[in-house]
């Protein structure tokens, strides 16, 4: 007889995409990224932080000031990165889990990779205008949209 206490996939690629939001250097919001395929087949992941060669340490991680002394000109969003992560073949058709809803930039590239579901976590910027432009985009283009239901299951990495 199998075990029965065994993660869903909704809990597998969420846990994933929490797991990719340890990743990020950012000290107010952590996001994490899981694309999958319609076979329940990981294609990519990948987290909120600076482009590649451009040193966390030097790049500004505040959320107020000049515009270019905080990190909203440059931080890559968790979701286009695990786009652009994709090492070979196509999205279409996939599925994403990230850990926040994604920002109305985020959506379009969602929508142009070909991803057809978005599984999120928090929505806590349901209000702004930004995650209202995302919304309208999903519907506009069919993207199916369905919020994570947490299921109380505490999982521990011990290294």
């Amino acid at each position: 007889m199998k075990r029965q206490d065994y993660l869903s996939w909704d809990e597998y690629f969420m846990g994933i995409a929490l797991l990719s939001a340890g990743r990020s250097k950012d000290n107010n919001t952590q996001v994490g990224a899981c694309i999958v395929s319609d076979e329940n087949k990981i294609l990519s992941v990948g987290y909120n932080g600076m482009p590649t060669g451009c040193s966390d340490d030097e790049m500004p991680w505040e959320r107020e000031g000049a515009f270019l002394e905080t990190k909203y000109p440059f931080v890559c969003h968790a979701e286009l990165n695990a786009i652009l992560n994709r090492s070979a073949g196509s999205l279409k058709n996939a599925r994403i889990y990230v850990s926040l809803f994604p920002c109305n930039e985020c959506a379009k590239a969602i929508i142009q990779a070909g991803i057809k579901e978005v599984v999120y976590g928090d929505d806590k910027y349901a209000d702004t205008d930004g995650v209202k432009a995302s919304k309208l985009m999903f519907s506009m283009s069919g993207v199916t949209l369905r919020r994570y239901e947490p299921t109380g299951r505490s999982i521990t990495i011990e290294v």
